[in-house]
């Protein structure tokens, strides 16, 4: 792998609930620098980060229901549709995991379908948040079977603000159900290059992380 396909996997992330504008600008900055993927941030952020970044190849994503996932799926899209006319161009979702525990798959369903049905409205990508620290093997595998009928660009293992972040084990659980119709995003505890590899090698095709910097350091320390 070379340089310039590594930082493309990043999804230079700062998500906390005390961004000021000076960190805003500075992760904006770090994109730009580094040549990431995307800034993630809150959606009341993408405004912000849009104007930092304007002229840039660096997306915007904004994280909808965020960390929870616990508003309705009205809410969901309206924040969807204000993220997007804020300037993200990439959304990141978390799932109803209530209705999920509940067995309401076709709830689900509808979440999926109205948010990544606004998000190709809109030429915007979409990523489907499980949490799968609170799921069990059954509850990851229905959401892989939805969003194989839904199509989202991707799916996401975690919001990095539950129990437990990324696993092998999820990212190739997850990578053999979608194949190739959708691809994995891993997120949560990913800080050093080892284990960013090691998801790669598992499926994932973008890393959420707050340690983009500190990772491709480390890469380019290893080269030399």
């Amino acid at each position: 792998m070379e340089r310039k396909d590594l930082v493309k996997l990043f999804d230079h992330t700062y998500l906390k609930p005390y961004a000021t504008e000076e960190d805003m600008e500075k992760l904006c900055r770090e994109a730009k620098e580094y040549g990431f993927a995307m800034v993630a941030v809150n959606s009341v952020q993408a405004k912000r980060c849009a104007a930092f970044l304007k002229g840039s190849s660096v997306h915007v994503g904004a994280a909808i229901s965020f960390p929870l996932g616990q508003t309705t799926i009205e809410a969901k899209v309206f924040e969807t549709k204000n993220a997007i006319e804020n300037g993200a161009d990439e959304i990141d979702y978390v799932v109803n995991l209530t209705e999920l525990k509940e067995g309401n798959y076709a709830y689900i369903q509808e979440e999926m379908h109205q948010i990544v049905s606004v998000c190709r409205e809109h030429g915007v990508i979409s990523k489907v948040i499980f949490e799968n620290c609170f799921l069990n093997e059954e509850e990851k595998r229905a959401l892989c079977r939805i969003a194989l009928e839904e199509r989202p660009d991707y799916i996401k293992t975690s919001t990095g603000f539950g129990t437990g972040g990324a696993t092998l084990s999820d990212v190739k659980l997850m990578k053999e159900m979608v194949g190739d119709a959708v691809k994995v995003k891993a997120a949560g505890g990913i800080r050093d290059l080892d284990t960013c590899l090691a998801m790669v090698e598992a499926g994932a095709e973008r890393i959420g992380t707050s340690a983009s910097i500190a990772i491709t350091e480390e890469f380019e320390s290893r080269r030399k």
